[in-house]
């Protein structure tokens, strides 16, 4: 706990000085009430409340008054937002350490999250943004940024330019198919697999045209992989490419791929569908099939885990900087369940911190 007390105690406090309560103690209360299953500042100012007497232990409190959901909701509206961003860089660090990882070197995968009930009265078109930065490797998160304005692009990369890729493979849609993107991951030392669409109209006309012209001469090699889980049975078939030297410039491209997928429901009904890769490395085609396939890591293991089990997309913090800033604080809680290796849930594990003292206690102890 002394850790995190002191990467929260490193953030600046936009408060005034009359301020009752210190931003660390606050922001750690929030954690803890995180852990054990709140959702919202009100939920945060039950859980002190409930709990006063163990969090004295840890955090000055006064000794007849607890913080109320206002003194919750102004931290967090008023909190730098790239303040706890960069705290969750820290407390990543110190998590990895404790667990005894290095940095990270598998495929690092980025995505952007909407926060569906956070915005603003007037702009349900647009909530806010949350970009993600994921070691699908050991499934924690590396950092997390703000999209301001909605913008994922501009946010991935200001999130990239806090993290080490040395060694890795960063993984993404085709929306960070993009030129500033590519040169972003080779600058920091690693190397990218993303998925190609219309949106690069030339580069995928490319793509297809090389293709064709080798399934025609017949000097496609293919692997196969095949899943049998949630009632289908999922079948890809992957190839790889050079890309020839008539194809639109891109920043260290190397390699196209291409993964037929066809997906058996139960009943019989049959999907198929065609995607295609850029890659800045020449990999074989299981490979591209296994980093495709881990890039999924993101969507079930951090963003289906905040709306399932914290209830993301159902908070109704919506101004200024709070919402962003309470994903934060998701994410850290998230990231410290999932380290503890008890062979349960994340909502079980949740449930344990809410219920057995120890437990909760035992949580903090992988934080080094």
């Amino acid at each position: 706990m002394e850790t995190v007390l002191a990467i929260f105690a490193d953030i600046e406090d936009p408060r005034d000085h009359t301020a009752q309560y210190e931003l660390s103690a606050l922001l750690f209360i929030a954690l803890a009430a995180t852990l054990c299953g709140a959702r919202s500042c009100v939920d945060i100012a039950d859980f002190v409340a409930a709990n006063r007497a163990d969090l004295a232990e840890f955090v000055d409190l006064p000794a007849d008054a607890t913080p109320s959901h206002d003194t919750f909701s102004r931290m967090f509206r008023l909190l730098d937002p790239t303040q706890l961003e960069d705290a969750l860089r820290r407390f990543g660090a110190a998590l990895r350490e404790g667990l005894g990882l290095g940095p990270a070197e598998g495929v690092v995968a980025v995505d952007g999250k909407r926060l569906r009930r956070g915005y603003e009265r007037g702009r349900a078109h647009m909530p806010p943004l949350m970009v993600g930065i994921w070691d699908a490797e050991t499934r924690l998160s590396l950092a997390a940024r703000a999209g301001a304005d909605g913008n994922e692009v501009a946010a991935t990369l200001a999130a990239l330019n806090t993290v080490s890729l040395k060694g890795c493979v960063v993984t993404g849609d085709a929306l960070h198919c993009h030129p500033e993107m590519a040169r972003a991951v080779r600058a920091r030392g690693g190397h990218y697999v993303f998925k190609l669409k219309a949106n690069h109209g030339p580069l995928l006309a490319a793509a297809k045209a090389a293709f064709a012209t080798a399934e025609t001469e017949a000097t496609l090699t293919w692997t196969t992989t095949e899943d049998d889980a949630n009632a289908r049975i999922e079948r890809r078939h992957g190839c790889v490419f050079p890309v020839p030297r008539t194809a639109p410039a891109f920043p260290g491209l190397a390699l196209f791929g291409r993964i037929d997928s066809v997906r058996t429901k139960r009943g019989g009904k049959t999907e198929t569908k065609t995607h295609y890769l850029v890659m800045s490395q020449r990999l074989p085609a299981w490979r591209m099939l296994s980093i495709a396939r881990q890039h999924w890591s993101v969507e079930n293991h951090l963003h289906r885990q905040l709306d399932v089990v914290f209830r993301e997309d159902d908070a109704r913090t919506r101004k200024d900087n709070a919402p962003g800033n309470l994903s934060v604080i998701r994410r850290i809680a998230l990231d410290i369940l999932s380290a503890h290796p008890l062979q349960r849930s994340v909502a079980r594990k949740m449930n344990l911190a809410r219920w057995n003292k120890p437990f909760f206690f035992e949580l903090f102890s992988y934080v080094r």
